[in-house]
């Protein structure tokens, strides 16, 4: 009998259970993250040690450097986990990773560990895409939360759209065509010597600032279209900084900061709602780093509250990257029989069309 055939087995065994506690593991940047979660959306620890402090001074994640620091902690997170849990390993009933997309040498770390873990307990590994584990943050924060739904996907690396359909079951409405809206935050920032990690710097700075001191540029695209594009407002960002230092004028960086805040989330908060309105969804969700935006929560709620749509978005640690929302993913992919090979590896672009 094959690992696949006898996990399937297992699964149907685990079934039957009244508890059913799914360890995940999230290494696919800078953080190594351990959780144990019981039923899918409740969270017995969540243990998350944060490299910001050994990046910062690079202004940015060095990928070797994050891989290292993986490998360096993660025997103690992982024990850490089941210790805050009240739990041993003989309690846990499956194994969840992030798998893709991310840093591959990151990804491997924790991909390697889940799967050693997973032979060795005899237990069923199931491998989980980064962005799912963002949507699926939503169901540990509201438990009545049920698709279908629409949710906006705003991280460094990721700006989706997606059309929640059922559990594991998704359509990609709009997606990033260049920089993310994250990544687009991080490059003002380093464009502004704010530092390392930028997003929450320029939100801050924001504040300060006039939102319509300058007028950059909001990009929509062909008509219809409910993709993102922001290199060109990050660019604009860059040519105005540079014209006003060749001109010898002075830059106000706190009306920068929040004109480009602005741009970007016109944007984010527009095709948002256009994207509920097309699907006809009155459930809009909000995830990912660039979810823990004040300014663009606040917008969102007030868009969403006016067109009669129901708003939510996770606390600020499930905007993270974290395990607890790897382990939600994974166990309504458990419970609907979705098995991972021993021979899972780490993909550092992976597209969810495909997942």
């Amino acid at each position: 009998m094959s690992y696949i055939e006898e996990m399937a087995c297992k699964v149907n065994e685990i079934m039957e259970k009244k508890s059913i506690k799914v360890l995940s593991i999230e290494t696919s940047c800078d953080e190594t993250s351990c959780a144990v979660v019981e039923n899918g959306r409740n969270v017995l620890s969540n243990i998350i040690s944060s490299q910001v402090d050994f990046h910062r001074k690079f202004g940015g994640v060095v990928p070797e450097v994050a891989s290292r620091k993986h490998v360096e902690l993660i025997d103690y997170v992982v024990d850490d986990a089941l210790s805050e849990a009240g739990v041993g390993f003989e309690d846990i009933d499956a194994v969840a990773v992030t798998h893709g997309p991310g840093l591959v040498g990151a990804l491997l770390v924790g991909v390697s560990h889940a799967k050693a873990l997973a032979f060795a307990l005899k237990l069923p590994l199931v491998g989980v895409h980064h962005i799912e584990g963002h949507i699926c943050a939503n169901y540990i924060e509201h438990k009545t939360l049920e698709p279908p739904y629409i949710t906006l996907v705003a991280s460094g690396g990721h700006s989706h759209l997606v059309h929640v359909k059922g559990y594991g079951k998704y359509e990609i409405l709009g997606r990033t065509r260049d920089d993310a809206a994250g990544e687009a935050f991080d490059k003002v920032a380093r464009a502004l010597d704010l530092g390392y990690p930028g997003g929450p710097l320029v939100e801050a700075l924001a504040r300060e600032g006039d939102p319509r001191a300058i007028d950059f540029p909001r990009t929509y695209l062909e008509d219809g279209s409910l993709d993102f594009s922001f290199s060109g407002l990050k660019t604009a960002v860059l040519n105005y900084l540079n014209t006003c230092l060749q001109k010898g004028e002075s830059v106000n960086r706190a009306d920068v900061a929040a004109s480009f805040q602005q741009a970007v989330l016109d944007v984010l908060v527009d095709k948002t709602v256009a994207a509920a309105r097309k699907t006809g969804q009155r459930v809009v969700t909000l995830a990912g780093g660039v979810a823990s935006n004040g300014r663009l929560r606040e917008e969102l709620r007030q868009r969403c509250t006016a067109a009669g749509y129901e708003f939510m978005y996770p606390s600020g640690i499930l905007c993270t990257d974290n395990a607890a929302m790897i382990g939600c993913a994974g166990y309504y992919r458990l419970i609907t029989g979705t098995i991972s090979p021993l021979s899972l590896n780490a993909a550092a672009s992976m597209e969810m069309d495909s997942y």
